[in-house]
């Protein structure tokens, strides 16, 4: 189905004001069990996205430092969010494929459903479109470095999230809303 043709139907929206674990329950019942679309703000900002068991594994060894210093923690890996929700959505068994510039961005499902749309309302005004840490100070003092990759933190999430909505991976992927 052409992306014309998938949005001309009447959807169901979800105003998501962001990609969070605190939200992802929320969408997950939201965007595979209702087949509601997301509405996102900047879908090119990239950030380093990072399991937080592996932070804690950093705050842990800091702790046992000899002398207190400051570190940075991070991936040192830049994702934008719209390779989170192409991750996300591919975790779930429900690949989606961008298409169009701008506002008039959309996320589509194979079957041609629009499960993911920009929202002028949702850019932040002091947003920043480009987010990356660099962990080398605690890779070389603390032997620290993060262990879980971006997609595997991504199939973590949905599997926790669809766990929570009582949904497995294909279950709710051809789901109309």
């Amino acid at each position: 189905m052409n992306e014309q043709a998938a949005g001309s139907h009447k959807d169901k929206t979800a105003l998501i004001t962001g990609i969070t674990g605190q939200d992802g329950s929320y969408l997950a019942e939201l965007l595979l069990a209702k087949g509601y679309a997301a509405y996102l703000g900047n879908l090119a900002a990239k950030r380093d996205w990072g399991y937080a068991p592996d932070y804690v594994r950093a705050m842990w060894l800091m702790l046992q430092a000899d002398e207190p210093d400051d570190y940075v923690v991070a991936t040192g890996e830049a994702h934008s969010v719209e390779e989170f929700c192409i991750a996300a959505f591919g975790a779930a068994d429900m690949p989606i494929e961008f298409f169009g510039e701008g506002l008039e961005r959309r996320g589509l499902d194979r079957d041609g459903k629009v499960r993911v749309k920009v929202d002028p309302r949702y850019f932040r005004p002091t947003e920043v479109d480009f987010l990356l840490g660099d962990s080398a100070k605690a890779r070389e003092k603390l032997g620290w470095k993060s262990e879980v990759t971006f997609d595997e933190l991504v199939r973590r999430m949905v599997a926790h999230d669809m766990t929570l909505i009582g949904a497995q991976a294909g279950s709710v992927a051809n789901t109309k809303g």
